[in-house]
């Protein structure tokens, strides 16, 4: 068998928020053939399979996973069809679930294909990027996928699924819904913009880039030397120095409400005294009437500053939405803090903050009331 599989390996050392027991089960497959043979080797032994991408958007249990937990590391970087464009003029670049996110961003921007410039920064592989429809600064993912690639479980057959029929949300896909479990992706082609002009719609990346001479758009690489510096600012990017660079990235989601319930959000925002003379609340249109706030601002105005403890976790004292491993935390207490934070949100302005990490590992209701009884995707980032 070409798949090498081995038993009770450590998972922490394998996620930027380095906590959490073994895998029972673990191997790494380079290529669709070996995806295969791990689906019939979880078959044999009746175990679940998990796909552990980048370990970047993880918590793992502290008694760790009973399954296979399984690598892809499918490599590669082509454009199809050769140097050629499609018919809109758009370069499309395969990439293999293995590759690293960043950088494939950074071969992007040198290349100049524009549409992911402000994706710079984010841990992880692109195989997890369709999952939770990866975004940042005013760009996501779904904007560029073409297609995705993927080994079905119960055929073992390869699908190639257009992008437009993923389902796309914020920070949302079939992949993580109705099509839980149903494929492991092993590639992703993106429709890129040769020599197209930056993204730069969203707030905070605007103040951040000096406006060009002329109201010319900037150069990519400046809007992606721009992203990193403001994720470096927030500890958002992987840095060993870093005393919160131990994180799952952003722990809670930014929560979109149907209009009635925003404006009974706002009304109790209003009535709880929290807001400055002169202050307003962060809300964002979010489409369909739909209105979006900002978790972070929620969580502070609710008394959680940045820098606060429970055991060896903690809020990162730079990004309030980031819960950090300060040295020997435990999933538990990671968990323990996420639900103080969540609940105190909820009795505040009765704002319900979903998690953004998947959670594996975990007994069936032990995480319920943090993820609305919807458990860890079964191909992780």
């Amino acid at each position: 068998m070409s798949l090498e599989v081995r038993e009770s390996v450590p998972l922490a050392p394998l996620t930027t928020l380095g906590v959490g027991g073994p895998a029972r089960f673990y191997a790494e497959a380079a290529d669709e053939a070996a995806v295969v043979e791990a689906f019939r080797f979880a078959g044999a032994r009746g175990v679940p399979l998990f796909v552990l991408g980048g370990g970047s958007n993880l918590v793992v249990s502290d008694r760790g996973v009973d399954a296979l937990v399984l690598r892809v590391r499918v490599r590669g970087v082509e454009i199809v069809g050769g140097e050629g464009l499609d018919p809109a003029g758009r370069a499309l670049v395969r990439a293999g679930a293995g590759e690293g996110w960043d950088d494939l961003v950074a071969r992007a921007v040198a290349e100049g294909w524009a549409g992911v410039e402000c994706l710079s920064g984010i841990p992880g592989d692109v195989g997890a990027t369709p999952i939770q429809n990866v975004g940042a600064y005013g760009q996501e993912v779904a904007e560029t996928i073409a297609e995705v690639r993927a080994v079905e479980r119960a055929t073992g057959a390869v699908a190639v699924i257009a992008g437009a029929g993923c389902g796309f949300g914020y920070r949302d896909s079939l992949f993580k819904r109705a099509w839980r479990g149903r494929y492991v992706i092993t590639a992703v082609t993106f429709a890129l913009r040769p020599g197209g002009a930056a993204t730069v719609r969203y707030p905070e990346l605007q103040r951040a880039i000096a406006a060009a001479p002329g109201g010319a758009a900037p150069p990519l690489g400046e809007v992606r030397g721009a992203v990193i510096a403001l994720r470096r600012g927030k500890s958002m990017v992987l840095d060993p120095r870093d005393e919160n660079g131990r994180s799952a990235g952003s722990f809670f989601m930014n929560p979109t409400l149907a209009a009635g319930a925003a404006a009974g959000a706002i009304a109790r925002i209003e009535a709880a005294g929290v807001l400055a003379p002169g202050e307003a609340i962060p809300q964002y249109p979010a489409g369909d009437g739909r209105v979006k706030l900002s978790a972070a601002w929620l969580i502070e105005r609710a008394g959680f500053a940045r820098g606060t403890r429970h055991g060896a976790a903690g809020i990162s004292t730079r990004h309030t939405l980031a819960l950090v491993n300060r040295g020997g935390a435990t999933a538990a207490e990671l968990l323990d803090l996420a639900r103080r934070v969540r609940r105190g949100v909820l009795d505040r302005f009765g704002v319900a903050l979903s998690v953004e990490p998947d959670l594996v590992g975990f007994a069936p209701g032990e995480t319920d009331d943090l993820t609305g009884g919807e458990h860890g995707a079964d191909q992780g980032s």
